[in-house]
């Protein structure tokens, strides 16, 4: 009998999954991409870098493009 128990639990578990995926489906969530990346370059020193150098040239400081490449 347990055979009988473990099935029916494990077809509840799949309808469950698939009420899932169709509550999904007819709530796409938002695809907005600027939303997906924001955060992505968090603790990133190299975009850091690049931060100061926009806050730089803004300012007319122009002379940090003429500095040689970082390595």
């Amino acid at each position: 009998m347990t055979t009988n128990t473990t099935l029916e639990e494990r077809m509840a578990a799949v309808e469950a999954a698939i009420t899932k995926i169709q509550q999904q489906i007819a709530h796409p969530q938002s695809n907005n991409w600027l939303q997906q990346i924001t955060g992505s370059f968090k603790d990133e020193p190299a975009f850091e870098d690049i931060l100061a150098y926009g806050q730089a040239i803004r300012r007319g400081d122009e002379s940090v493009l003429n500095a040689p490449e970082m390595e």
